[in-house]
C-alpha cells in the first residue's frame, strides 16, 4: 500500500490551507468550521488551531453527524444537535472528496439549522470520480485514482499519512 503523502506534508498542507482561508476571509469571527464526522474532525481541529496561531482568532468548531442525510444504506440515528449557522461562513471539512455524496449530505444537514452566509469546502485529498456537481474551495492535493482503489487517511500514529489501497485489501497488506 503506497504512501502518497507523509505526516510532515499533511501538516504543511493544512498550514497552507489555513493561510488561504485567512487570506480569503474578511471576517474570521463569522467563520464556523464544521468537521464531518468522523474523518473530517481531526483535520478541522488542526485548521482551527492554525487559525488561532496565525490570526489570533478562535473560530468555532462543530462536529457534524450526517448519517441521517445519507442516500445509501448507511443511515442510522444522528446525534441530535442545535446549531446556529445563520449569517455564518460555514467551512465544511473532510478528508477525501470522491463522489460528492458525503458533501451533499453535509450540506443538507447544515441547511436544516438555518441559512449560512456562505458554505465552503476543505478536503485534504480530491480523488475525482464525482457523481454530483461539487468541488472543493480548498484542496490539499489532487490524487487521481482508479475506481477499484481507495484513499485512506491516517492522521495520527507512526503510520500517519495518506495511502492508496486496492478495494478489499486489509490495511497494511498489499496485493
Amino acid at each position: 500500500m503506497p504512501q502518497v503523502i507523509n505526516q510532515e506534508t499533511i501538516i504543511k498542507t493544512l498550514r497552507r490551507i489555513t493561510h488561504e482561508i485567512i487570506e480569503k476571509t474578511d471576517d474570521l469571527s463569522s467563520v464556523m468550521l464544521i468537521g464531518i464526522k468522523n474523518k473530517g474532525v481531526p483535520i478541522a481541529k488542526i485548521i482551527q488551531e492554525n487559525i488561532r496561531l496565525y490570526s489570533g482568532v478562535q473560530v468555532e468548531l462543530v462536529e457534524l453527524d450526517i448519517s441521517m442525510h445519507r442516500d445509501d444504506d448507511k443511515k442510522k440515528p444522528a446525534t441530535p444537535m442545535i446549531l446556529d449557522v445563520n449569517s455564518k461562513i460555514c467551512i465544511l471539512i473532510d478528508d477525501v472528496l470522491f463522489t460528492g455524496r458525503t458533501v451533499r449530505a453535509a450540506m443538507d444537514a447544515l441547511i436544516e439549522f438555518g441559512r449560512p452566509n456562505k458554505i465552503e469546502l476543505v478536503v485534504l485529498v480530491d480523488r475525482g470520480h464525482r457523481e454530483l456537481p461539487i468541488r472543493a474551495d480548498y484542496v490539499g492535493k489532487n490524487i487521481p485514482t482508479a475506481k477499484d482503489e481507495t484513499i485512506r487517511v491516517q492522521m495520527t500514529g507512526e503510520d500517519a499519512g495518506v495511502y492508496i489501497e486496492k478495494k478489499g485489501t486489509p490495511y497494511g497488506k498489499t496485493q
